[in-house]
Order: C-alpha cells, then structure tokens, then sequence
C-alpha cells in the first residue's frame, strides 16, 4: 500500500504573474458563489453582532518621569532556615571563654541556646561584669568547667527580650538632641536589673559552692609568650 502524500493547498485565483491573478473581481464574485449568499439574505451580506468584550482593567500608565534615585524593594526569602546545631563540647551550665566583642577575653556561664541560634550567656555581673547578653558560639571557646544552673529560671529570656526599641525620630534643637542623648545613657529598664540580680544570685549561690571557681571566673583570659593556643586544653 503507497503512503499517502499530503495534498497542497492550491488558490481557486492562481497568479500569472505576481500580483495579478487569473479571474478578475467579478469572475471570483460568481466563483465562490457570494452572489448566492447576498440573495438569501435579501441581497445584502450577513451581519453578526460583535461579542461584548470581557471588562478589562485599565491598564496603568508607565510614568512619564522615573526618580533619579532608585527604590529599593524587599528581597523575598525562599530560603527555610534551619535552627543551628550547638556544638557537643557547650552544654547548660559550661564556662565559655569569649573570644571577641567587648567582653573579650573574660568567661562567661552558659545558660541557653536561643531560637535565634544564639547563646544565652552571663558573667555573672557581679562577678567579672559581664551582664545577660547574646553571643555567637563561634566566637567562644568552651571548657571543661562547669557551674550548676538547675535553680535558675530562664523562661522569660528569648531574642524579643534583647531588642532594641527604635524611637521615632523627631527635629529638635541642639541643646535638645545633646540633652536627650545623655539621658539614654543614664537610663537602664528596672526589670532588666531585677532580671539581671535574679539570675545572677542563684549563679553565684552554685559558684561559691566549687572552690577556687569565683577567682577563675574574674581572671581573664590571656596568651603569654611562648604559649600555643593549639596545644592547650581547656
């Protein structure tokens, strides 16, 4: 059985020459049997009425004139954050060594990791300075001294209670903005003491308990000559 060819479509005007075809205007008129369709329509051609048109929106102008500064738009975060992993060797309660920051060099008790990733640590104040405060795990060192925190509540403690209020800013005279700027350095929220003297008085409670651990806790940490931080243990 032969395949079958595909058929051309052919024009019922061929062309001659390009541009001019066969059968003139009226030829074609009776060739494709128009004149039968006007006279069965009372000798004029079949109208139909236009579908109404779905409402459209407008669409919105582009403007005219563009900023010469460029607006900047919030990047969308795909990303699922995991929560990070603490490392084995920093556990509840571990005296860790900072290694960065103000309080460099001094050590600090554990408490907690929070949702943030961030650790939960304290001096304590009374002791060496260092009030509650967040810090990076991979920017301390920890050791093997522990101190017990089974007494101490932590559950009012999260990444909302140490962020910062942002007040609105208003225009104000110089001697205003200086004095107003002063007064935020004196002033310290009562309940973060009180939070700051309730934790710290069940720490130094365990501390006093282990000989010799309230002076380690007050030295700071410093390399001499001659020292190699890879060799030492802690």
């Amino acid at each position: 059985m032969a395949p079958k060819t595909k058929s051309l479509r052919t024009s019922r005007n061929p062309e001659l020459i390009r541009g001019v075809g066969k059968y003139s205007r009226s030829k074609m008129y009776h060739k494709r049997g128009l004149w039968a369709i006007k006279a069965k329509n009372g000798g004029v051609f079949p109208t139909h009425d236009p579908k109404p048109a779905a409402a459209q929106t407008p669409a919105a102008k582009p403007p005219k004139f563009y900023p010469a500064d460029d607006v900047k738009k919030p990047l969308v975060n795909k990303r699922n954050p995991k929560p990070t992993k603490l490392r084995a060797s920093i556990t509840p309660g571990t005296v860790l060594i900072l290694l960065a920051g103000r309080f460099m060099g001094k050590r600090v008790v554990f408490i907690k990791q929070l949702s943030s990733g961030l650790l939960l640590v304290s001096g304590p104040f009374k002791i060496n300075g260092v009030p509650l405060r967040r810090v990076n795990q991979s920017y301390v060192v920890a050791t093997s001294t522990k101190v017990d925190i089974s007494g101490v509540n932590v559950e009012k403690f999260d990444d909302k209670y140490f962020a910062k209020e942002v007040a609105k800013k208003t225009k104000k005279g110089e001697g205003e903005f200086f004095e107003e700027k002063n007064e935020e350095k004196k002033t310290l929220s009562v309940v973060k003491k009180d939070d700051q003297k309730a934790v710290d008085a069940t720490l130094i409670k365990s501390i006093e308990g282990v000989p010799d651990l309230k002076i380690y806790l007050a030295a700071r940490f410093s390399l001499k000559s001659g020292m190699k931080p890879h060799e030492l243990v802690f």
